[in-house]
Parts: C-alpha cells; structure tokens; sequence
C-alpha cells in the first residue's frame, strides 16, 4: 500500500518529526531573576535616643508667693486704691463664700462686691469691718426662727437670702457717703460728716432689721404705729416693745463698733443711734400709711429702705452740725 502512495506524501510520513519551537539548553528555561546586592553589614550597635527635655513646670511656690504679696500689698496699701480695694475684697469674698452664701443671692453677692470695693477704697478696713459686722448680725436676726416666719407668711423670701435689691436699698445712703469721701466733695470740712453718715446709715438699716426680725420672731403684741391698734406680725408700720428695744441695741452695737474703729467720736456715736431711731420711726409712720396703699404701689420695701437709711445719714450730720454751732 506503501508503493501506492504519491512519491512526495511517500516522502513526508517517511521523515522524522520536526519540533514546533527550537529546542533550548536547560539552563535557559529558568525564569529570570534580578542578581541579589548583599551589603557587608558590620556588628550592630544599639542607638540610644535622647530623651526630650522635660516641660517646665509653673513653679507654684513662686506663684502662691507672688499672690500672697499682691494680696498682702493691698490690704497694706494706705490710702486704698481702687485696685487694692478690688484685690482685698476678692480675697476676702473667696475665703468668705460659704458665710456669703448663707445670707445672699449669687446676684445679691455681686452687688455686694460692689459696695464692698467702694468702702475700702473710701474708707479702707475700718469701713469694711463696720458692713462685715452689719452683714453677719443683720443674717443671723433673719435666720432666727425662720421656719416659724414662714408659716406666718412674714419671713425673707429664698430663705432669708437676700437679693440685689436689698443690698442696694440697705446701702445706697452709705455708698453715697463713700462716694462723696473718695472724690473729697467739700473738702476735708466735709470728710468727717461723709463718714458719719456712713456709720449712721448702716446704723439704721441694722437698727431696723434686728427690730423687724426680732418682732416677728418674739414679739408678743405689735402695735399700728400710728393708733396703736393690735395688729398681727408683719404688718407694714407695726412696732412691739421687744422689736424696739432690740433695735435700739443693734444700733448702739454697731455705732460702739465705728467708735471701736476710730470713724466716729463718742458723741458722734451717740447722735448715729439718735438719728437711726428716729429715721425708723418715720419708716413705720410710712409703712402704716402710704405703704401698700393705692397709687404707692411703687413705695417697696427697697425703696422705703433706701427713704430710711438716707433719713438716717442726713439726720446724724445735721445734728452734728447743729452741735459743732452750739459748741462755738
């Protein structure tokens, strides 16, 4: 079958195969690789990093000292500035805070600060001392019995803490007096009288206090003052025996404490418990008739405080006046 096949077809099934591709070396078919660098590498050494400098610390020792000083300056500062005045009654009213908080609002506080400033730098310590003594017994009268008020409707509101507007109606006529001391109004003839109506005026409003709380609190019969006619506890204009005599010594006290402090003179003492019971008597002869009373809605409590206090100043410097001509 062989013989029959064409010569050439004959020829091509006779040959050997060819390969597709030429054949390689092994070698030549391992992939590529890039050649390895080795890098002699020596003994290796531990690198220590240095630690960054450490922060600087405030140095507080040096700091609570320089506050001690600035604040030990300002109460040392003679006369009182403005910004000593501010200093030491800040550092005061810190170290004071919880007795504060007992007898004021945070905005009566803030007030507070106010009249506090203003009567170091007119008046320095001894002026502050004589508010401090006001505050802390004016408080305490309040806090007395305080459950037994409210039930009668005629205790402090918040407690007996008072607001702004209580400090500033107990203080106005005393902060004028401040006032017209730091700025020398009428010169040094006035600088004595300036003073007195500070005391004088602190002396009435504490005066009126302690007489107020006192009655409420222990005051077997109140009076009307202007018929005498019984009339129950905390009524506008009442008075009663142990409310008067209570206030009375409330203001001798305090009058007793600016003589202690050399502010007032011992008949100058004396004419600021006279003018403080007299201003409180036209205080209840307001309270029991304009008070409360149709088209006087506006006369408050801060505003009568304010008439009361003021009446109280006036009074102790034209009766010094009237004494001082009567000497000469």
């Amino acid at each position: 079958m062989a013989c029959g096949l064409p010569p050439l077809l004959h020829a091509l099934l006779s040959s050997p195969p060819r390969p597709l591709l030429p054949s390689r070396p092994p070698s030549l078919l391992v992939p590529r690789t890039l050649p390895l660098v080795t890098r002699a590498r020596g003994p290796r050494v531990a690198r220590h990093l240095s630690p960054a400098p450490p922060r600087a610390l405030p140095d507080i020792a040096a700091a609570a000292a320089g506050l001690r000083d600035a604040v030990t300056g300002a109460f040392q500062a003679s006369p009182p500035t403005w910004s000593s005045a501010a200093t030491t009654n800040l550092a005061i009213f810190v170290a004071g805070t919880p007795l504060l908080l007992s007898g004021l609002s945070a905005s009566g506080i803030a007030a507070a600060y106010v009249l506090g400033t203003l009567t170091w730098r007119a008046f320095g310590a001894q002026g502050f001392l004589l508010v401090a003594a006001y505050f802390v017994v004016g408080t305490a009268v309040t806090k007395l019995k305080i459950k037994q008020k409210e039930a009668l409707g005629v205790a402090e509101k918040k407690g007996g803490r008072r607001g702004p507007g209580s400090v500033i109606g107990s203080s106005a006529a005393g902060c004028v007096c401040a006032l017209l001391s730091v700025y020398n109004v009428g010169g040094g003839a006035f600088a004595e009288l300036w003073t007195l109506g500070f005391v004088a005026s602190f002396c009435t409003k504490l005066s009126d206090t302690v007489s107020s709380e006192i009655g409420k609190a222990y005051g077997r019969t109140t009076y009307l003052v202007t018929t005498f006619k019984v009339v129950p506890r905390g009524t506008e204009g009442a008075v009663s025996v142990e409310g008067t005599l209570a206030g009375i010594v409330a203001s001798t006290f305090l009058a007793g404490i600016g003589y202690i402090l050399g502010q007032v003179n011992l008949p100058q003492g004396v004419l600021c418990v006279l003018a403080s019971q007299i201003a409180n008597f036209g205080e209840s002869l307001i309270g029991a008739t304009l008070q409360d009373k149709e088209g006087f809605e506006w006369l408050n409590n801060d505003v009568v405080n304010v008439v009361n206090i003021s009446a109280g100043a006036v009074l102790a410097a034209l009766m010094q006046q009237l004494l001082v001509s009567w000497r000469s």
